[in-house]
């Protein structure tokens, strides 16, 4: 079947009756353990839950749903008390507390309410950030829903998987999540994947019949919650819901751990770097200080405000806010961000794989029209098309099944063929045969193997095909139409089962051709993702003619066409070399697609993967970033990091952008860090080997931290040059270790100015000296933001923003001004002469030009950050059995209303 997703294989529909009698109300979700209910038969269990083969009634359900409560495994809600307590396990902060303490019993407890008032404000901060961050997740994941085929009222219908209750009976296909704990009623050659619970890979066959051996998980007659239906079909009986399932009891007992990102491991060895320098200033100055015969108590103090001042304790908060506001922008441009920290990896991609429907096409497939195979109409085709479908009919439309089945119930027809002919067996399609076949009696008694799929699987089945059928093939696949052959022969006999070895011998009835016109603008979102330095690539399980014809259409280059039968042939070293100059990958089965993506990301940068069915699950878990939409599987989205409202690449290139905008914004931070907050410390040190005083009072670098980290929080507000999000960027520590070591002593050089002005100029005292470079020091390592956030002129070829513009100095003015005011004396400032100020703009507008001109050269000099090599396959792999292991507990702690943990 052409470029088939998301297939889902279908039991025959019942006759059912629309009455049934009242159930009982009174169940709980675990009535019926999963041992019970498979050591006994079908219809035993049944009644044990007071149901019926044809589902609840929607009265029964709401019932049920009273007493049992919503199908989640853990419905924690964000609780406020929560964020602020985490608030408290910061190192940071229980540090500054022991300093606190120690000022306390000290006797000096105005230093120690500076410093309580400081935490307060640090907290504070830091909860407002974290709670919004809390509150957006929590709606972004209520935004994304899983369904699930269940019979209500006799007939299926689709609906949210919470409102799923015991007794219930449920339709599995192809990709789905298992929504709850199913003793299963009948089957279709069904395996699921239990690894999440077992361990074993391969899969599990499944059977409706009895298991009187059953026990633990080992349930033959039983699907989980939370596993994956791989193969076949079926269908179950509720027995348990939520934390009452097999899964709803592990995952009780588990932690959330999301992996970490390259962004999260960039910023862990940022803070690892700076953590060192301060320990080792801490100690020095701890030492220096002693040596020289200050109170040990104040050289402790002094020491650890010094280890406070270089810390990066800011950096959580401004990251937060950055990647939060991130979220909330695409959120409104249809971008839902599973987790905040995959905003960043989107701006790091390289090279998008897609799929070709949906994406570049409209992704609304409307049956064209049937021919036999000399091309010619053959309305009758449609009937046998029909008979082999995986949809049922529902009252509001098809259910289940694939966007081709679908569009073949859609189409106008004189009759419905179900009505005449019985279908007897099925034999639901999988990505490896590229096949759905049946076994249905007509009204004659005559029994016929009705067979559908891709056209070349299904001609390679047929006993002989006409020179005709094959040029009619040609001609519609250079015509990019989406084609499925249909074929069928005769059945000898009553026919309970159907296997593989059946398609064989048959005869080719014709074509179903399918029409899903190009988007008008993909070829542009193309475009501008090559602007962005991001290459599209088309993965597909259609016709690679089609998809060039698609291609070709959109005005998009194909540089190369590569099928699966010629992957097969090719080497991973081959592979790599012909990845580069591939445009379209054809005809490709799942596992071929994840080991594109697995040698690209070996062999290139960050790897991205756009898919939305059971057959891009594993190509999905294996990208650097897996993108689904919210139409997709089950699987798909479970697999993915970033659910797309609407499967649009220019969409999609928003979300690059922004990941590339927080990234750029989170380094203006670090390269205030690193520049003059580095070198203010770095002074503090110096002075104090040649001052008879503390240079500035524990509180009072306690005071500038909080100023100086306050005015960063307008950071994440900052406009970003174009150039900085045309390609992307990465974490580099050596990078940031030159640029600290080139700007951290030019700030240092206009401290020791300010020194001399103080002491040789001004013959200030103590606290005359430690207010003048309080004021210096505050307005030096804040202003200096207008200079390093941006490689162009400050103001002339790059303006900031205007919470950019105006946070910064109202930060230096209350550096001014703070001395003048009551607050001042207590904190132990005093009034410093008008002179001084004079010399302050001077050095001021020396050190913005000098910053100026240090950093033309930098970046003259090459001295900008390298690309980062990719990650290694072995790092990229544990970071993908990271995120598998924690997939499902990570959804159990945001649950939106209608979604599975997972």
């Amino acid at each position: 079947m052409a470029d088939v997703t998301g297939t889902r294989p279908a039991r025959p529909v019942p006759a059912v009756t629309r009455t049934a009698p009242a159930l009982p109300r009174e169940l709980t979700p675990g009535e019926l353990d999963l041992v019970t209910a498979a050591r006994l038969p079908a219809d035993a269990v049944l009644a044990r839950v007071r149901s019926r083969p044809t589902g609840l009634t929607t009265a029964e359900a709401g019932e049920r749903r009273t007493a049992a409560g919503p199908n989640l495994v853990h419905a924690r809600r964000v609780r406020w008390w929560a964020v602020l307590g985490a608030q408290f396990r910061n190192p940071l902060v229980v540090l500054l507390i022991v300093c606190a303490a120690v000022a306390g019993v000290t006797g000096d407890p105005t230093a120690m309410t500076i410093i309580l008032v400081i935490v307060a404000v640090s907290a504070g901060l830091g909860f407002v950030n974290e709670f919004r961050a809390e509150l957006a997740v929590a709606a972004l994941h209520a935004r994304i829903s899983r369904r699930a085929v269940v019979w209500r009222d006799g007939a299926p219908v689709a609906l949210d998987v919470t409102a799923l209750v015991p007794g219930d009976v449920v339709d599995l296909r192809v990709g789905d999540l298992v929504p709850a704990d199913l003793r299963l009623l009948a089957t279709t050659t069904l395996e699921c994947d239990e690894a999440l619970l077992t361990g074993e890979s391969a899969s599990a066959g499944k059977t409706a019949a009895a298991s009187p051996e059953a026990s633990g998980l080992d349930l033959p007659c039983c699907a989980l919650m939370g596993t994956i239906v791989h193969t076949g079909g079926g269908r179950g009986v509720v027995t348990a819901i939520g934390r009452g399932t097999a899964f709803g009891a592990i995952a009780a007992g588990l932690a959330e751990q999301s992996p970490r990102t390259a962004f999260q491991a960039g910023l862990s060895a940022f803070s690892r770097f700076l953590v060192g320098i301060a320990a080792i200033l801490t100690v020095g100055i701890f030492v220096v200080n002693a040596a020289f015969g200050r109170p040990i108590i104040d050289a402790l103090l002094f020491s650890l405000a010094i280890a406070v001042g270089i810390t990066p304790e800011m950096m959580p908060a401004i990251v937060t806010v950055s990647l939060s506001a991130g979220s909330r922008r695409l959120a409104a441009q249809k971008v839902l961000v599973k987790r905040l920290v995959a905003i960043e990896d989107l701006g790091d991609i390289r090279t998008l794989f897609t799929d070709k429907t949906g994406t570049l096409t409209e992704g609304r497939t409307t049956f064209a029209e049937a021919l036999d195979p000399s091309g010619a109409p053959d309305p009758g085709l449609l009937r046998w098309g029909l008979l082999c479908t995986e949809s049922t009919p529902g009252p509001t439309g098809p259910v289940g099944g694939n966007d081709l089945d679908q569009a073949l119930w859609r189409a106008p027809r004189a009759d419905d063929p179900t009505a005449s002919f019985r279908r007897d067996a099925m034999l639901p399609f999988d990505h490896e045969r590229q096949l759905a076949s049946t076994a249905v009696t007509g009204p004659d008694g005559q029994r016929v193997l009705v067979t559908k799929g891709a056209p070349e699987a299904v001609l390679r089945r047929c006993a002989a095909v006409d020179p005709a059928a094959e040029e009619t093939l040609r001609r519609l696949f250079a015509a990019g139409a989406r084609v499925v052959a249909v074929a069928s022969r005769p059945l000898p006999g009553p026919t309970a089962e159907l296997a593989v070895a059946d398609e064989t011998g048959l005869r080719l009835l014709g074509f179903l051709t399918f029409v899903d016109r190009p988007k008008a603008d993909a070829g542009a979102a193309i475009r501008r993702l090559a602007g962005l330095e991001v290459d599209v690539k088309l993965v597909t399980g259609d016709n690679g003619t089609v998809a060039e014809a698609v291609c070709a259409e959109l005005g998009v280059p194909v540089t190369g066409v590569l099928t699966g039968a010629e992957l097969d042939a090719l080497d991973d070293a081959r592979l790599a070399a012909l990845i580069q100059a591939t445009t379209v990958f054809a005809r490709v089965t799942p596992v071929q697609k994840a080991r594109i993506v697995k040698t690209a990301r070996v062999h290139g940068g960050v790897v991205a993967f756009l898919g939305d069915g059971v057959n891009d699950a594993v190509a999905l878990h294996h990208a650097d970033v897996g993108i689904s939409v919210d139409g997709a599987t089950d699987v798909a989205k479970d697999a993915a990091d970033v659910v797309l409202l609407e499967k649009d690449l220019d969409v999609l290139a928003d979300g690059v952008t922004e990941g590339r905008r927080i990234f750029a914004n989170t380094m203006k931070f670090v390269f205030m860090a690193t520049s003059s907050n580095f070198g203010n410390m770095f002074s503090a040190a110096g002075a104090s080997l040649f001052l008879p005083f503390l240079p500035m009072l524990p509180s009072q670098i306690l005071l500038n931290n909080l100023l100086y980290n306050g005015g960063q929080l307008a950071i994440p507000t900052d406009r970003t040059d174009p150039e900085v999000l045309a390609r992307p960027a990465a974490w580099d520590i050596r990078f940031i270790r030159r640029f600290m070591l080139l700007f951290g002593p030019i700030s240092s050089v206009f401290d020791f100015l300010t020194f001399g002005v103080m002491l040789l100029l001004l013959h200030a005292g103590p606290p005359e000296f430690r207010t003048g470079w309080f004021i210096e020091s505050l307005a030096t390592q804040t202003l200096v933001i207008y200079v390093i956030r941006t490689r162009r002129v400050p103001f002339l070829r790059s303006r900031p923003s205007v919470p950019m513009l105006v946070v910064p100095l109202l930060t230096a003015g209350v550096g001014v001004l703070l001395p003048f005011t009551p607050i001042g004396g207590v904190l132990g400032f005093s009034v410093v002469p008008a002179p001084y100020f004079l010399a302050l703009l001077a050095m001021i507008g020396a050190y913005l030009a000098l910053a100026e001109l240090a950093k033309r050269w930098f970046y003259a000099a090459g001295h900008g950050p390298r690309q980062a090599p990719p990650r290694s396959f072995v790092q990229r792999w544990e970071r993908r059995v990271q995120r598998r292991a924690a997939v499902f507990v990570r959804h159990s702690r945001h649950p939106a209303p209608g979604t599975l943990p997972g």
